[in-house]
C-alpha cells in the first residue's frame, strides 16, 4: 500500500500543483475553508508540521499566517512540487508517515494533516509519533474521508470493519485508480483519543459560493457528508499544570 500511494501521488503531482487549487470545488469551497477555520487563531512564530503536504497548498497558507513550516510527504514528486511552489520558505522532506519521524520530541506547536490518514491502514505508529513530536498543549488537526460517505458509495456490507477500497478519479489530464482505507467513526475517534484529547468533531458544510460554481455538488454535500475533520490537543501536561 505504501508503494501504491507513493506511485499514485507521484503521477498526480503536476495536477495538484497546477489544477487542484482552483478547479476542485471540494477543495476550494469545502474541505480547505473548514480546516483553515479550525486552525489556532495565532500561528505567528509557531512551528507547524504539514503531514502529507502534497503540493504545498496548506504550507503556503500556514506561512502566510507567520508559521515556521515543515512539510512531509511520501511522494517525492509532491515534495518537488511543494518546493517549486515555496522555494526555501519552508522545509520539505520525502518521508513515510508510517516510519519514525526525523524530528526531536516536542518539536511542533501544531500538526496539520489534510486528507492523508485514510491511506494508512494502521494509525498506531503515526499517532505515536505525532504525540511524541507535538508540544504540550499543541494542536493536532486532520481531515479524512467521512466513514458514512465511503460506506454508502461503495455499498460496504460491514460498517464496523476497516476496509480497503478503490475508486477511479477523473482529474485534469489524468484518470487514475486510487486506493484507501475506510474505518468506522468509532475507530477514528477511539484511535485519536488514545493519544490526544478530542476538542472538536467537524462535519464541514460547503460554502455558499460552491452553489454558484457547482450547484449539484453543493446539494450532494448538504445531504451526504464527504469529509470529516478532527481537532485534538496533546495530552501532555503544560509545565505550570
Amino acid at each position: 500500500m505504501r508503494n501504491h500511494t507513493r506511485d499514485i501521488y507521484n503521477k498526480l503531482a503536476s495536477t495538484y500543483l497546477n489544477d487542484v487549487d482552483e478547479k476542485s470545488p471540494y477543495n476550494a469551497y469545502y474541505e480547505r475553508p473548514a480546516m483553515m477555520t479550525a486552525l489556532p487563531s495565532q500561528l505567528e512564530g509557531k512551528k507547524v508540521l504539514d503531514a502529507g503536504c502534497a503540493a504545498g497548498w496548506y504550507s503556503s497558507q500556514l506561512l502566510f499566517q507567520g508559521a515556521e513550516v515543515t512539510g512531509v510527504d511520501i511522494s517525492s514528486e509532491m515534495v518537488k512540487a511543494a518546493r517549486r511552489r515555496l522555494g526555501e520558505e519552508a522545509t520539505f522532506l520525502c518521508h513515510d508517515l508510517q516510519e519514525t519521524l526525523p524530528f526531536q520530541d516536542d518539536s511542533f506547536d501544531v500538526i496539520v494533516s489534510s486528507l492523508t490518514l485514510h491511506y494508512l491502514k494502521d494509525w498506531t505508529q503515526p499517532f505515536q509519533e505525532f504525540n511524541r513530536i507535538l508540544k504540550a498543549g499543541g494542536t493536532f488537526l486532520f481531515s479524512v474521508h467521512h466513514p458514512f460517505m465511503d460506506y454508502t458509495r461503495h455499498q460496504c456490507e460491514d460498517y464496523f470493519k476497516t476496509q480497503f477500497l478503490t475508486e477511479t478519479w477523473n482529474k485534469p489530464n489524468i484518470t487514475i485508480d486510487v486506493s484507501f482505507y475506510r474505518r468506522p467513526m468509532q475507530s477514528i475517534i477511539n484511535e485519536t483519543t488514545h493519544y490526544f484529547n478530542l476538542d472538536e468533531l467537524i462535519e464541514p458544510q460547503p460554502q455558499e459560493k460552491m452553489k454558484e460554481v457547482k450547484e449539484k455538488s453543493y446539494r450532494y454535500l448538504m445531504t451526504s457528508p464527504h469529509f470529516l475533520i478532527v481537532k485534538a490537543t496533546s495530552k501532555k501536561l503544560l509545565e505550570n499544570e
